[in-house]
């Protein structure tokens, strides 16, 4: 397991961490199977197509829980992210072929050294566009 950064060793603006994950249609089928969801728009061009929407979505919350990993593989212990949240601002479109690429920049936003806490804000694209606003995640290094 590696160390445990120190509160002390960051200031309002570094960043931490940064990642790119790949998501393909065998991402969205095993998510689906997992999450419980099934609706068809994340895996079913016709579908996604008939309702007006650009292709196959992937789930909000698969973007999210992505997202999360790379403040997750900084911090080395899930159970360390005390608080996370974000607001789902534009879909992930999972192109057939060439999957989608997320992007995620994890910077501090705020320290709480007197609880030995940081909050890390998070920025998360696709495509050169943001997917989730104010994506942020309260980190414990106590």
């Amino acid at each position: 397991m590696p160390n445990t950064p120190d509160v002390s060793e960051f200031a309002v603006g570094d960043e931490v961490a940064s990642a790119e994950h790949l998501l393909e249609r065998g991402s969205l089928v095993r998510y689906a199977g997992a999450s419980g969801d099934f609706n068809p728009i994340h895996y079913r061009d016709d579908v996604a197509e008939f309702v007006g929407l650009p292709g196959v979505l992937a789930h909000g919350m698969l973007t999210m829980g992505i997202a999360v990993q790379t403040v997750v593989d900084w911090v080395g212990d899930p159970a360390r992210v005390v608080d996370y949240q974000v607001r789902f601002t534009r879909p992930v479109v999972v192109d057939r072929n060439d999957g989608a690429t997320v992007s995620v920049v994890a910077k501090v936003g705020a320290l709480d050294a007197d609880n030995a806490k940081v909050r890390v804000d998070l920025t998360v694209t696709f495509g050169g566009q943001t997917v989730l606003g104010k994506a942020q995640a309260w980190v414990s290094l106590a």
